[in-house]
């Protein structure tokens, strides 16, 4: 007997698996089915760590949080954010055990400098937090999210072979939900109500759907003419491009518009070389012209009464309609419930995470809306920047503006060192991608969720790895040249 199940030990394995696991499923605990992958990807994540970096971006626009399902309340999202906690641990235990993991020049870019330092920062928030354990929470949750796809990806981008399999995989996905999507839109013959939910359960609204649309389409657009590709691939990038355009188009997302556009004119401005002073100077002057003509503007705006519609041009039109479209008008009143938090508690905030379960009583009675809630159950300050305000108090934000600001002019002065090429076209692509989400952060915020997250810390990595691979000369040297 003993003989025989040493010989047939893996038969007998899985038997005892099927047995056990069906009379637990009987018992209403049906979670040891799960087992088998979770072995797959500890043997993944030790054996073949960059493969299963693919497998999460493909995975994260199909990943499920449980919190929508309303199993036992957990926030976290399957497949995805366990498989982030795992490569995290696998991080920490390789520094740990071995010298030089990291390229000590990555770990030394200022735009690395200010990812730890929000992560310090929000750690100090923690002691005076109003809910110190939701900041606790909130903490993990940034820190998997930074150390497995920016800190990880630092190692897996030293091949750029790998930065394309990346942004491939994650479109590889989100095309699947595209599609689901766009079939559930279709049995409601595409109206603009049924657009804010048949994304669901893989996208929790048509805002974070439509921003992680916008955020890949500049390298599906890129990809049609990437140097290297063959022409199955520039075909293959073509029909991707047209599935993003018209997922976007029908996920009535006025704020992934808004952002594409500005990621367009960016790119104009990078590609024509307009002097940085002349950017300076139309901001200046576009502030002193708001700031004159602010009265007429705010009244001019009152007048647009068109509202959020089935109509294309009626729901752009209504981007600009702050005096009767709830969407917008709730928006300007999570910004003024952030302004208020901040100023009573301006130099930590409540705490990381903290806004949505703290805003309630910071609503004014004449900016509430419609749609106002005291629950908690309506999302958060929809802004990356006033969030930070109002959680994490002034060093808060100015730490996602340095982010953002440092980012922005590391990459635009990489763009000109950089030979056209293959990279070159990588690297604008994602940046215009961080591009869009920096835009769409001023109304909204998603960078809580794995869907925004693995996007914008991958493409973070490659603009510090192209930084660092195409470095400026030396001055010195430069000089001798001459």
């Amino acid at each position: 007997m003993v003989a025989a199940l040493r010989q047939h030990w893996i038969l007998a394995a899985c038997i005892a698996f099927v047995v056990v696991n069906g009379v637990l499923t009987a018992a209403e605990f049906p979670w040891l089915a799960l087992l088998p992958a979770a072995m797959l990807a500890a043997w993944a994540m030790v054996v073949v760590p960059e493969r299963l970096l693919h497998f999460i971006a493909f995975a994260t626009p199909l990943s499920i949080n449980l919190e929508e399902l309303d199993l036992g309340g957990l926030g976290i999202s399957l497949p995805t954010e366990p498989l982030m906690i795992g490569l995290m641990f696998l991080l920490l235990l390789r520094l740990a055990l071995q010298r030089g993991v990291l390229d000590h020049r990555f770990v030394r870019h200022p735009i690395t400098w200010v990812v730890i330092a929000q992560l310090i920062w929000m750690a100090a928030c923690i002691v005076p937090s109003s809910m110190p354990l939701i900041s606790v929470k909130y903490l993990l949750a940034r820190l998997w999210f930074v150390s497995s796809i920016f800190l990880m990806g630092s190692l897996l981008f030293r091949d750029p072979e790998a930065m394309h399999r990346f942004a491939k995989s994650f479109i590889a996905g989100l095309v699947i939900v595209i599609g689901y999507t766009l079939y559930q839109h279709s049995l409601f013959h595409f109206e603009h109500e049924p657009a804010h939910w048949v994304m669901s359960p893989f996208f929790k609204d048509h805002t974070s759907y439509g921003a992680v649309i916008v955020f890949m389409l500049p390298f599906a657009v890129a990809a049609i003419g990437m140097p290297g590709y063959s022409r199955t691939e520039r075909g293959v990038a073509g029909l991707m491009t047209a599935i993003l355009v018209v997922g976007l188009i029908f996920s009535y997302t006025r704020a992934a518009w808004l952002s594409l556009v500005g990621a367009v004119g960016l790119f104009l401005v990078m590609r024509f070389r307009v002097p940085a002073w002349v950017l300076g100077l139309l901001l200046v002057a576009g502030a002193v012209t708001y700031y004159v003509n602010r009265d007429q503007i705010t009244i001019a705006l009152e007048r647009n009464r068109e509202e959020s519609s089935d109509d294309l041009q009626e729901h752009v039109q209504s981007i600009s309609n702050i005096s009767s479209d709830a969407s917008n008008l709730e928006r300007i009143n999570r910004w003024n419930s952030a302004m208020r938090m901040w100023q009573e508690r301006p130099l930590f905030g409540w705490g990381p995470g903290t806004y949505m379960f703290q805003y309630a009583p910071f609503q004014a009675s004449e900016d509430r809306t419609i749609i106002s809630t005291n629950f908690g159950a309506g999302g958060n300050a929809h802004s990356e920047y006033l969030g930070p305000l109002a959680e994490q108090g002034v060093i808060g934000m100015l730490l996602m503006v340095a982010l953002v600001a440092l980012t922005t002019v590391r990459a635009m002065r990489l763009y000109h060192r950089m030979p056209p090429g293959a990279d070159r076209r990588l690297m604008v692509a994602a940046f215009l991608g961080l591009v869009t989400y920096y835009l769409h952060g001023a109304l909204n915020n998603f960078l809580d969720l794995d869907k925004a997250s693995v996007p914008f810390w991958g493409f973070t990595a490659m603009i510090v790895v192209f930084d660092i691979k195409y470095a400026a000369a030396p001055r010195d040297s430069r000089r001798a040249v001459t």
